[in-house]
Parts: C-alpha cells; sequence; structure tokens
C-alpha cells in the first residue's frame, strides 16, 4: 500500500459517500417496517430524507473535527458540507421512488419494495461507478459492483426474515 492508496481525493469521498448513503437509504427502509407493517409512502420519504440529512450534517462534523481543522469556520464546513453531500443526496432516488410508486396508486407494501430496490440499485452504481473512474481492471469493477450487491442482498434478507416474524 502506498500513500496513493489511503489519500482521499474529493472524487473519492464523494463515491464513499454516495455508495454509504446508499447502503444507508436501505437500511433505513428495510428497518421500516419491523413490525410487518410498512409505513406510507409519505412517511417513507420523510423519514428516507430526515435520515439522510442528519446523517450527512453528522458526517460533516465528523470529518471536519477528525481533520482537525480547528478553529471551526463556516468555509471549512462549507467544503466539507459540499463534499460529503451525496451522503444525503443517496436518499431522494429511494425516495422519488417510493413517491413515485405511491402516486401510480401502488400499495405501502410495493412503495416500500421499490425504494428498498433503487437504494439498493444505487449502491451497486456507485461502487461500480468509483471503481471505473479509479480505474480498476473489469474484473475489479465487477467485484466491486458484485461485494456491494451482497451487502444490499444482505439487507433485503434481514428485511425479509424480520416482516416474517
Amino acid at each position: 500500500m502506498n500513500a496513493r492508496d489511503t489519500e482521499e481525493t474529493p472524487e473519492r469521498a464523494e463515491f464513499a459517500g454516495a455508495v454509504y448513503g446508499s447502503l444507508l437509504a436501505a437500511s433505513v427502509v428495510a428497518g421500516s417496517a419491523v413490525d410487518g407493517t410498512p409505513l406510507s409512502a409519505g412517511d417513507l420519504v420523510v423519514v428516507l430524507i430526515c435520515t439522510g440529512v442528519v446523517f450527512w450534517l453528522a458526517h460533516v462534523y465528523a470529518l471536519v473535527v477528525a481533520r482537525g481543522t480547528f478553529p471551526l469556520s463556516w468555509r471549512r464546513l462549507r467544503v466539507a458540507a459540499r463534499q460529503d453531500w451525496p451522503v444525503a443526496q443517496a436518499s431522494f432516488p429511494p425516495a422519488i421512488g417510493a413517491a413515485f410508486a405511491s402516486a401510480l396508486g401502488l400499495s405501502d407494501v410495493v412503495a416500500t419494495w421499490v425504494a428498498l430496490v433503487v437504494a439498493v440499485a444505487g449502491q451497486v452504481a456507485w461502487a461500480v461507478a468509483a471503481a471505473a473512474t479509479a480505474r480498476f481492471s473489469a474484473r475489479g469493477v465487477v467485484l466491486s459492483g458484485a461485494a456491494n450487491l451482497v451487502l444490499g442482498l444482505a439487507i433485503i434478507a434481514l428485511k425479509t426474515l424480520v416482516a416474517a416474524h
């Protein structure tokens, strides 16, 4: 491993934030129906976006503190907020999917599954984009996508298991 392997460029941070935010969104959707009763699509949209924004704010704060960028300034906070925006932004596609499913008259159960599938698809797509941008080999790009698909499927499996009880 060399310094370049651990270097976090803004582009790498954006991809990392998008992958993390997508996984977070999938987890929120999966956890939203723990008792087997899904949230209404409207409530799911609100929960997804609010959770994404709160985690984004927490991540921005943690990033600024971890970098030891003291004293805190609005400029430093804005730079970190812009860099980590994909953490929050990743919650928008699943929220839009749930809202769209509801607008089509589909049930809350279907809207929940649409949001979950969109979140996992986003996670895989961001991971593939990150690997391709980092110039991984074709095999590395496929493995990156597959690894993230496995993580997403694990969330779906847990949701299915919990909903069955």
